[in-house]
């Protein structure tokens, strides 16, 4: 796993989705720039599924395992939690 931080973000009480936030001191700057994924680091294919934002307001992409498996976790998860490296 990379180093990341996903911080969910509960936007108002209309809202039933989490934006995850990722802490861009912790992603390389090709995961910063949509370049690599996010989560594993691929950069081949290029990452095209958004996973989160960054507090900046850029996306953060992953590619489609990795995505996979965050809607899995999403799908399941109902306490906020977070990954550090």
């Amino acid at each position: 796993m990379s180093g990341l931080s996903i911080l969910p973000y509960a936007g108002t009480d209309d809202e039933t989705t989490d934006i995850h936030i990722f802490s861009p001191e912790l992603l390389s700057d090709a995961q910063c720039m949509g370049d690599a994924c996010a989560i594993c680091h691929a950069r081949w294919p290029r990452p095209r599924h958004p996973l989160g934002v960054l507090p900046d307001g850029g996306c953060v992409f992953g590619c489609a395992e990795c995505s996979g498996i965050v809607a899995a976790y999403d799908a399941r998860s109902e306490a906020p939690e977070f990954a550090v490296r």
